[in-house]
């Protein structure tokens, strides 16, 4: 089993600099994480998917098992977390925010860096991929939830789902693929889309520092145990099941599909609330501050369970 010195190192401590970089230069420098935010959407992270996509050394059964991994994973913790809402007496937009929490996790920002650390080139080829769906899942079914959280009357809203390019940049990713038009890895367009695509692991991860360093969590540190339970114990359980269900030839693959699934509260949800609840109230705290506080607290906490994570993934133990 690799050391957990040599985890540490390797993988956990570059990702949590870089996040702690934002963290402190937003305390001392105020930064607006929109414009950033903004140019990850729109520029950094499409690059970065049509680069590793079109160049996965992925065979087609680990392209096609990663994508029904992730549709089956969302499926499966959607019906698991509005079961226990129901049993613990949860209903509507306090239900509604407890399933954003609880089933979507920091894929991109923080779980493509950690797979491309931990497993190199097919760790981040295959994160991309998981992200690129889940990201996608997160931005239709998350919304839908979100609309429901806020009683909204309509879902007009939907339609800005189509504003990220994110859905496209996988859509032209495959196309180019399966028609055989992609360039050569050595050609200028392939090098541009790469120089831009390694650009957003970094950014994202400030944007993620920013944000945790604007999170007003005190008021809801006694709500954060369920979700991080949610997060770091039933959400990799399904991930396992699912990752042998699917039978992945590559183990590399399967074990960066399950690392991912064990990743700490997704922030989009923050957005969603902000937007949707951001005046309801559970036990005197806001549905933003729920959600912010369990954001920083899964984040911190992920820190020791992910170095556990990826060793007991690299010794073969789990699959």
């Amino acid at each position: 089993m690799e050391s957990t010195l040599s985890i540490i190192t390797s993988s956990i401590l570059p990702i949590f600099l870089i996040l702690g970089a934002g963290f402190l230069l937003n305390r001392f420098q105020a930064i607006d994480p929109g414009p950033l935010n903004t140019l990850s959407l729109f520029v950094l992270t499409p690059a970065l998917i049509i680069h590793s996509i079109t160049l996965t050394e992925l065979d087609a059964d680990a392209l096609l098992k990663v994508t029904l991994g992730v549709l089956g994973f969302v499926s499966c913790l959607l019906v698991v977390s509005q079961l226990y809402g129901r049993v613990t007496g949860k209903s509507g937009a306090v239900q509604n925010t407890f399933v954003l929490v609880a089933v979507f996790g920091n894929t991109g920002a923080l779980g493509i860096p950690l797979a491309d650390f931990a497993y190199g080139d097919i760790g981040r080829q295959t994160a991309v991929l998981f992200a690129a769906v889940h990201g996608a899942l997160v931005f239709t079914i998350g919304l839908l939830i979100a609309l429901r959280s806020g009683q909204q009357s309509g879902y007009g809203n939907l339609k800005r789902v189509f504003r990220y390019p994110l859905v496209y940049a996988v859509i032209a990713a495959i196309v180019a693929r399966t028609v055989g038009v992609v360039p050569s890895a050595d050609s200028a367009l392939m090098e541009t889309l790469g120089l831009v695509g390694e650009s957003s692991i970094p950014v994202m991860l400030l944007i993620l520092g920013i944000q945790l360093s604007e999170t007003e969590y005190a008021g809801a540190l006694s709500m954060t145990v369920t979700p991080t339970f949610f997060r770091f114990l039933v959400s990799p359980l399904v991930g396992i099941a699912l990752a042998l269900a699917l039978g992945f030839q590559n183990s590399d693959v399967a074990q960066v599909f399950v690392l991912l699934t064990a990743m700490p509260v997704a922030v989009a949800p923050i957005i969603f609330v902000v937007e949707f609840a951001s005046e309801k109230t559970v036990k005197g705290v806001t549905h933003p501050e729920f959600v912010s506080a369990n954001v920083f607290v899964t984040t911190l906490v992920s820190i020791p369970v992910l170095t556990v994570a990826v060793a007991l993934l690299k010794s073969g133990y789990v699959i």
